[in-house]
């Protein structure tokens, strides 16, 4: 038997909808032109609130009624702060790089009068004969906006918004369906989870589902962690209703009474997002008792975990909200059926949760007819490093690394050569470029060496060593280590005493065998994810990059002069201008002086290898270069 019927559900909600929708239109097309400022975290640090402010205090000097809007982030991030100014007869256009005397302009110049301001336009959002859209942009012939689809364009403090553009009409449909023909539903879709491990969702919510045992819990794990990684941040700052709507789904689902979004204290506006999403929903009634007038009851609260980057495992979490250290614990048995209190518990990732709305809306069908045969749906990536647009990407699965990184991402900075991109976290492993052509789905990626993880990818260019990049990462997940298993506590320690010895010029060739079956041994000793994958940096490096490896160790010689203890600052007498003195003025530890001749010279005793004086050197001169190994400096004159 249906839980509700429609009659009791649809009236409940389409009160509810027709205000939104109503408020929505007011702002979209009340004659008045509306200005969205992106005030995401990636917006904020780039000085998005000062751009607000200044906004808002030009509209008030100039005495204009002009509705301000704070949105999420659109994906764009290498372009904050980013404002978008829709105006009666304009198409929406959105301008990057935005300061507040540029955003000053663009109120007196295109809100006042009729001057689009062009030399500021990143892009329009409709195509129009005025200026290019988004939709001219290379990328757009491989994105594919699901999850990610009203992140910067609706106010995430706003639930309206939210409902006005389709928001929870999936929980009023699904409270319309049988438990089992949701489940039915997710399966179907071919959905796995985006978490990291890929497991089947719908499977996973079929065992929690048959498992025994009241109360049944669902949690949201945003305890995003990785280095260079922020998806989840940015969907539950940008859109938190849609995180919302598929815990209470899920709950309808599974049968269960409470849910938990786990947040990292760290994310400060995200907890704030979150928090008010929580009570915008109880306030509607699309949370709490008696669900839009159905039997189905369902409440969910916020945690704020310490920012422990084991507590991304999900036992390791449930101990955290326990009140315990966040420790993992062995498994068997699993949080599906023995969870949370000794519950059955349906842990999912935040974009596991946010593809349910689309799943249970547009059909399982739809959501499968994207992706590969393996790995269905699209895929979110925080694209950073050395490319030159970073930001939010979302791909259909099966789109290769060399279309995000040179299409979507527009290729490496400074027209360097790519050399390889870690994906998959500080655990995922390092592809070079003979892996460009490689399909993004869960499978190719663990066969390469790599992984999908929770959707970090940072891109390394001719500058970066990546026996130094093995090190960073590996450093970062030995001292993320909880210290319960010998194998990832000591195992991880070994192998990053290797690694600082490789990078000074002290190691061994033998080292190398040591690494590999050290990696081998951690991953073997080792029962959660964080242990099991720590190697990964490294056994990926040496696979790929082994000649980097032999000329630290038999040559003493960094190939990408980054290691600071095989290079060497240098200034060529020739180059070197006599009346410029930006080196001698920048170093901090003054090693650099003029000889007789006004040639600048530096100590190599008391250089620390900082490179200021590489970036003060006018690029007219060229004058100071680094060199590997050290002793490859001339002596001085």
């Amino acid at each position: 038997m249906k839980i509700t019927d429609l009659q009791s559900v649809l009236p409940a909600f389409q009160g509810i909808k027709s205000r939104a929708e109503s408020q929505w239109r007011e702002l979209r097309d009340g004659g008045k032109p509306v200005i969205m400022v992106g005030a995401a975290t990636c917006g904020r640090a780039a000085g998005a609130l000062e751009v607000l402010r200044a906004i808002k205090d030009e509209l008030k000097k100039q005495r204009l009624d002009c509705p301000v809007v704070e949105v999420g982030c659109m994906g764009h991030c290498y372009a904050e702060p980013i404002v978008t100014i829709s105006k009666p007869g304009y198409p929406p256009i959105c301008y990057g790089y935005v300061n507040p005397v540029i955003a000053e302009r663009l109120i007196s110049e295109f809100i006042l009068g009729d001057d689009p301001c062009l030399e500021f336009v990143l892009g329009a959002l409709e195509e129009n004969d005025l200026v290019p859209s988004f939709s001219d942009f290379p990328r757009a012939k491989f994105e594919k906006k699901v999850i990610l689809k009203n992140c910067g364009h609706i106010d995430p403090e706003q639930v309206e918004h939210y409902i006005a553009n389709g928001g929870y009409a999936a929980l009023v449909k699904a409270l319309q369906m049988q438990p089992e023909e949701i489940i039915d539903e997710v399966k179907s879709s071919g959905l796995r989870g985006r978490g990291g491990a890929g497991f089947p969702t719908g499977q996973k919510w079929e065992i929690c589902r048959n498992a025994g045992g009241r109360p049944k819990y669902i949690i949201c794990n945003g305890d995003e962690g990785d280095p260079g990684a922020f998806m989840d941040r940015a969907i539950l700052e940008s859109d938190p209703h849609s995180v919302l709507e598929g815990m209470i789904i899920a709950g309808y689902a599974i049968g269960a009474r409470y849910g938990y979004i786990y947040v990292r204290a760290e994310y400060p506006l995200a907890v704030h997002r979150a928090r008010l999403a929580l009570r915008q929903a109880k306030k509607l009634n699309l949370l709490g008792k008696n669900i839009l007038g159905s039997d189905f009851s369902f409440d969910i609260k916020l945690f704020q975990g310490s920012g422990a980057f084991v507590c991304g495992e999900e036992t390791a979490l449930i101990a955290s909200l326990e009140g315990e250290p966040g420790i993992p614990h062995y498994r068997p048995p699993y949080p599906a059926t023995n969870g949370l209190y000794g519950k059955p518990t349906l842990i999912n990732n935040v974009k596991t949760l946010s593809s349910i709305r689309y799943i249970i809306q547009k059909g399982a069908e739809w959501f499968a007819s994207v992706g590969t045969e393996r790995s269905k749906g699209t895929a979110v990536f925080a694209l950073a490093g050395k490319v030159v647009n970073t930001g939010l990407v979302e791909v259909p699965m099966g789109t290769t690394l060399r279309q995000v990184i040179f299409d979507v991402g527009s290729g490496i900075q400074g027209g360097k050569r790519f050399k390889a991109v870690q994906i998959g976290g500080p655990s995922g492993g390092c592809l070079p470029e003979s892996a460009l052509d490689l399909p993004i789905d869960f499978d190719s990626l663990t066969d390469a060496g790599a992984m999908m993880g929770s959707g970090g990818m940072i891109v390394l260019d001719e500058d970066d060593c990546m026996v130094e990049i093995a090190r960073y990462f590996l450093e970062f997940t030995q001292r993320e280590s909880c210290g319960k298993c010998t194998f990832c506590r000591l195992g991880t320690k070994q192998m990053l005493e290797v690694l600082d010895e490789i990078t000074k010029g002290k190691g061994k060739i033998e080292d190398l065998d040591m690494l590999s079956w050290l990696a081998e041994d951690i991953k073997a000793g080792s029962f959660c994810g964080l242990g099991k994958t720590a190697p990964n940096p490294v056994l990926s490096t040496m696979s790929y990059f082994r000649d980097e490896y032999e000329a630290h160790i038999k040559e003493g010689r960094c190939p990408a002069l980054m290691c600071r203890e095989l290079i060497a600052y240098y200034i060529i007498p020739e180059k070197c201008e006599r009346s410029c003195d930006a080196c001698v003025g920048t170093c901090t530890v003054e090693a650099i002086s003029a000889n007789k001749k006004r040639i600048k010279v530096i100590d190599q005793e008391k250089c620390v290898k900082c490179g200021t004086c590489l970036d003060a050197c006018p690029p007219q001169y060229n004058a100071v270069v680094k060199l590997s190994p050290p002793s490859q400096v001339p002596a001085s004159k």
